[in-house]
């Protein structure tokens, strides 16, 4: 029966030797007509099955390709190779799907990773994309226990909305009319919605916050954790046009509290990885290290990632205002002597990736809480400090890819809010749920967003964004 099975994982753990064992996976190679390296996605260790000569048919052993799926059946014997302790001597073996060898796309070779994203539907076989998502599994299933021991309600909230969270326009559209031009228009020439599936019109979600908030003036504490999509034409290693977010929003919370508990996630779900993914981190340790190599000198990390993911669990972050910051940058010789490609000027501009990191890499060495943003380029929701032109926003910026987290402490004073809202042309009848909750019982309260997949990009190591979703949507790019 196939739940008889033993994980490669387990098996090569226990050590144990003359069990019998049942085993399943796919064959990576096959050499010497006898030695099988079999690998089921449990571990990116094999485990090496031997054939012994003259026990199996040639036409069985013909079938032993890369990629071919197997069921073996066998004793655990000591192993006299080097690399693991314990082998299979395989006794029976059934081949449950075969793989032409001269078609399949995965070769025992070195494969680069832009090679892979074009066979993202295989590449879930390689050693370095088992690795990432097994992490990206643990650091999922950190979330939930993170939020759930702190007494958390997880809700979800729409992923078709008709509000802008954001106020930034990029946003992918849901309708069911016609794509041919015949849509009902209204006089002014634009599409008239009311014979549309919602009867408006409406969105692919951007964030789960606005509705985050109604639950939190309920629970007190709630978190999201769901897909969100923003249609920005971005080619960069750090965007992607659908990722998932982790949403927090507690009621009774300042912007103090949410620095905290922002800090408290990041450390506690990279350490979770740490212990129960270390071999898997060993691995793409060993392999941003080579990457490193060919790099220029100028260009080469400080740290290793095992260095660098123990430096942010262990050290606490450095909190300083965007005024403070400004400065810090103004000053700064790669200011001077116009290193930056975007030269900082002056106080009220929007930080870029390079700024961040230069912060972070450069000046702090560790990550960074920017706070106190001016209002100007931050979101409507956000609280309006006393001195009347910056917000109690922040973000946290991390090494390698600057910002992973940005929250704010939410404006719950209904005239301040209305008021933003006005001044930035956003409909308040639109959104006049949202401000019930001002009206109905508010209370200070604060939240933060923190993009998954920028995360889990900075605790693999990973260049891109791209190779840490299992199937990355970017312009141009819906395959699989």
């Amino acid at each position: 029966m196939f739940n008889k099975r033993i994980k490669i994982k387990a098996l090569l753990a226990a050590e144990n030797t003359g069990v019998d064992a049942t085993v399943m996976g796919w064959v990576r190679t096959f050499r010497n007509n006898q030695f099988i390296a079999l690998n089921d996605g449990s571990t990116n260790h094999n485990l090496q099955v031997v054939a012994s000569l003259g026990e199996f048919d040639d036409t069985i052993l013909k079938r032993l390709t890369t990629g071919a799926c197997i069921k073996v059946t066998g004793q655990v014997i000591a192993s006299l190779g080097k690399g693991q302790k314990v082998e299979l001597k395989a006794s029976t073996i059934e081949i449950l799907g075969d793989s032409d060898a001269e078609k399949f796309p995965l070769q025992p070779k070195k494969h680069s990773l832009e090679f892979l994203r074009e066979i993202a539907h295989m590449r879930f076989r390689t050693n370095t994309f088992g690795a990432i998502f097994r992490i990206r599994h643990s650091l999922a299933f950190a979330v939930h226990q993170f939020f759930n021991d702190r007494g958390f309600v997880y809700l979800h909230t729409p992923i078709i909305t008709a509000s802008d969270a954001e106020g930034a326009g990029e946003m992918f559209r849901v309708t069911t009319l016609p794509m041919d031009g015949s849509a009902p228009k209204n006089e002014d020439g634009s599409i008239n919605y009311k014979d549309d599936f919602f009867g408006r019109s409406t969105n692919l979600t951007v964030s789960g916050q606005l509705e985050g908030e109604l639950a939190a003036m309920a629970f007190s504490d709630i978190y999201t954790f769901g897909p969100t999509f923003r249609a920005e034409n971005s080619n960069t290693t750090r965007h992607l046009a659908e990722f998932w977010m982790i949403e927090p929003e507690v009621a009774f919370n300042d912007l103090e509290d949410n620095m905290d508990l922002a800090e408290a996630f990041i450390k506690y779900v990279i350490q979770y990885a740490m212990e129960q993914n270390k071999e898997d981190l060993e691995f793409l340790a060993q392999r941003l290290e080579e990457e490193e190599k060919q790099k220029p000198l100028t260009e080469r990390s400080e740290m290793g990632l095992l260095d660098k993911l123990n430096f942010v669990v262990n050290n606490d972050f450095e909190r300083l205002t965007y005024t403070e910051a400004i400065e810090i940058l103004k000053e700064s010789n790669y200011n001077k002597k116009k290193k930056f490609q975007y030269l900082i000027e002056g106080w009220g501009v929007d930080l870029q990736s390079e700024h961040e990191r230069y912060l972070v890499e450069k000046h702090f060495k560790k990550p960074v809480i920017l706070t106190n943003y001016p209002k100007d380029i931050k979101s409507f929701y956000m609280r309006l400090n006393e001195d009347g032109k910056t917000v109690a926003a922040m973000d946290i910026l991390a090494p390698g890819i600057g910002e992973i987290v940005g929250g704010s402490q939410r404006e719950e004073r209904l005239d301040k809010l209305t008021a933003r809202m006005a001044e930035m042309h956003i409909p308040a009848e639109e959104l006049n749920w949202y401000l019930d909750t001002r009206r109905f019982g508010s209370c200070p309260h604060a939240g933060f967003g923190l993009g998954f997949e920028r995360l889990v990009q900075f605790v693999t190591g990973m260049g891109n964004i791209r190779d840490v979703i299992p199937f990355p949507r970017f312009p141009k790019s819906a395959e699989f």
